[in-house]
């Protein structure tokens, strides 16, 4: 039976299968490396490989990697030229099987001298895994490639082979032994075909995610804990109760006694959304503590929760190797001090590591009020403790701490009081020439707050809360970690005022309420009227549109989504957090009648509501800079991306909604 023929491989073309097999599935193994070698982030830290590469490498071995990086640094654009195409054509010899005795050969070296230089000889290494490094891996598959070669002769299943027929003295650069071109062994040519086409599907594959294989963290229960932000977790529905902002009453007695507890207990963060905390009085922040210069205070503090606390009062005169002692779980301490200094102060555990026990929520504000109050008297007074959490998924809506997220300074939520956004819909209320009292103190643990009222002025600003300091006719002013400043506002005018941290990626993640000055019933309304003869300014010009027909340019509606869409629903169309709504799953952009969908960049919307979100930011109307052929563009951009798949629209329908 002739092996040319058969239908399904005999035990004599599997040996020949299988080394083809081995040597094509590191060929794809190189072909990913090739196509790493050509992006662009290959090209802007060729160098810093070598650098990376020598970085901690024993004594006996730093003299290879500071000689190549001698050699490479002055000639970096060279090399990097020279090893783009080396390692590009050394994976197709290998997925082709050209020359294959040479290219093991030059493979095995090219392995140490590149791979070694880049990595090292071995590691990184981890418990439990031994690392034996790339360079070293890949010599030893090139051994065992030349191995095979030299004991099975001619592949069939390689370029060598057809070379070999008609020209018999390429096996000098192919083979390790004698040729055997009349016994090879072949499977049919449609299982070669099935198979051939299966490699190509399987490099297709890893090309194409390459780019997400570099930038997508290991799929690790940590790694995916810690991707879940709990403002993505948030309820639709304004949180229930808003922590009172209001200033407590003082005491007239000449001892404050606080009775404070430490729990283990949940706290919400966002609506909806809670964190394992451990706070003082069962609240995030605690409670605020209001005294007179010259009161005693006498502190007691019950640690009710699971490990050992402390608390560290910023307005106290006392020893705090006494007074801020830890204690364990089910002991108390007493002590106390004369609040002898006016101002707005942070008190906190100071329990090491203190940012991971501030970061759980164990703060709160004491504000000491002077003796003879220079100040205006205040008509409202509220007290905001600005803090941040960082945060990883513990189960469903519940959070619990991510410390590698608090040493970078990563926070998911900047908040006021302990919940994001939680005064914009619980808004604190004043009337109009009402001084407003705002004692701001920022816990942190890590990040300043630039604090401001959109729309007014400070009439006085207390650096410290003490009047003593006070500043006239500052717009923003900043809080530092750790401090506290109090802020007078008087707004003659009604209307919603929002108070935000100015460092606007703190805004975005929740430092932002609003001070309601009057009755909402009462406020003007802004006077808006149309520019005669002023169109809506035109983005870039795309390419012109083909003539004729319409017809749905792909590359051009990209060009255009760029140009006009991009910035403010992003380049993958996942749009902006309460502002800008995404067009991924985007109700409007999947319906088969494309009419909301084409009158919305015609002629803009706002307000728009999606899966119950509300999303407020105005989208202008780009009707007047945009033609039907724009327009058709941009929507099927939108319509066949991110996933999305629905019927095109076009240049005609779009006139029609003119």
């Amino acid at each position: 039976m002739s092996t040319q023929t058969s239908t399904s491989p005999t035990p004599d073309t599997w040996p020949a299968l299988s080394t083809a097999a081995l040597r094509v599935a590191f060929g794809i193994i190189w072909i990913v490396n090739a196509a790493f070698t050509w992006m662009p982030s290959f090209a802007d830290n060729y160098a810093g490989y070598l650098r990376n590469a020598a970085d901690g490498q024993p004594a006996w071995s730093a003299w290879w990697f500071d000689t190549w990086i001698a050699i490479v640094e002055p000639r970096a654009d060279t090399f990097l030229w020279l090893t783009r195409i080396a390692t590009t054509l050394l994976a197709l010899a290998l997925l082709f099987g050209f020359a294959r005795r040479t290219v093991y050969v030059i493979g095995a070296l090219y392995s140490l001298l590149i791979w070694s230089t880049a990595g090292g000889f071995g590691g990184p290494y981890t418990i439990g895994a031994s690392n034996t490094g790339v360079g070293i891996i890949y010599v030893l598959i090139f051994a065992v490639l030349i191995a095979i070669n030299h004991r099975s002769g001619t592949s069939p299943y390689s370029v060598d082979y057809f070379i070999e027929r008609k020209w018999p003295a390429w096996s000098w650069v192919a083979e390790w032994r004698e040729r055997r071109l009349s016994d090879a062994p072949r499977v049919a040519w449609w299982a070669q075909t099935g198979i051939l086409l299966g490699v190509a599907a399987v490099v297709f594959f890893l090309v194409a995610g390459l780019h997400s294989s570099m930038n997508v963290k290991a799929p690790t229960p940590a790694a995916a804990a810690a991707a879940v932000s709990p403002l993505q977790l948030m309820s639709k529905e304004p949180v229930k109760k808003a922590f009172d902002a209001r200033l407590p009453a003082l005491s007239k007695d000449k001892e404050v006694v606080l009775n404070i507890d430490v729990t283990d207990e949940a706290v919400e963060i966002a609506s909806g959304v809670k964190y394992q905390a451990w706070p003082y009085g069962g609240s995030v922040p605690g409670p605020v503590i209001h005294v007179k210069q010259g009161q005693m205070v006498r502190v007691v503090l019950a640690n009710k929760a699971s490990m050992h606390h402390s608390i560290d009062f910023h307005s106290a005169f006392t020893p705090p190797n006494t007074s801020f002692a830890d204690i364990n779980p089910g002991e108390q301490i007493e002590f106390t001090f004369e609040a002898k200094v006016p101002g707005t102060f942070v008190y906190h555990c100071g329990t090491p590591p203190v940012l991971l026990h501030m970061a759980n929520g164990m703060y709160g504000a004491i504000i000491v009020d002077p003796i003879d109050d220079p100040r205006p008297k205040a008509d409202k007074e509220y007290v905001l403790v600005q803090s941040e959490w960082y945060t990883r998924q513990i189960s469903g809506n519940l959070m619990g701490p991510d410390f590698a997220k608090m040493e970078r300074i990563q926070p998911d939520v900047v908040a006021f009081n302990g919940v994001a956004f939680q005064y914009q819909d619980h808004p604190l209320t004043a009337e109009p020439n009402e001084r407003v009292r705002l004692y701001v103190v920022n816990a942190g643990p890590s990040l300043w707050s630039a604090f401001h009222v959109i729309g007014a002025i400070f009439d006085k600003v207390y650096p410290d809360g003490n009047p003593k300091n006070a500043l006239s006719g500052v717009s923003t002013y900043s809080v530092g970690p750790g401090e506290g400043i109090v802020f007078d506002v008087v707004i003659p005018d009604a209307g919603n005022y929002v108070f935000v941290d100015h460092s606007f990626a703190h805004l975005e993640k929740g430092a932002a309420g609003s001070l309601r000055i009057g009755n909402p019933d009462n406020f003007i309304k802004p006077k808006v009227s149309k520019i005669e003869g002023h169109a809506s300014a035109a983005p870039a010009a795309p390419p012109a549109a083909a003539a004729g027909p319409y017809k749905f340019d792909a590359e051009r509606g990209a060009q255009l989504y760029t140009s006009t869409c991009a910035a403010c629903h992003q380049a993958n169309g996942e749009g902006l957090p309460g502002a800008f709504p995404p067009l991924v799953k985007n109700p409007a952009v999947l319906a088969a009648d494309g009419t909301k969908h084409i009158r919305s960049i015609l002629h803009g919307v706002s307000g728009e509501v999606i899966d119950g979100v509300s999303y407020p930011s105005p989208m202008p109307p780009f009707g007047g800079a945009l033609s039907d052929a724009d327009v058709a563009d941009i929507a099927n951009h939108e319509r066949t991306q991110w996933g999305n798949r629905a019927k095109l629209v076009t240049a005609d329908e779009v006139k029609a909604q003119r």
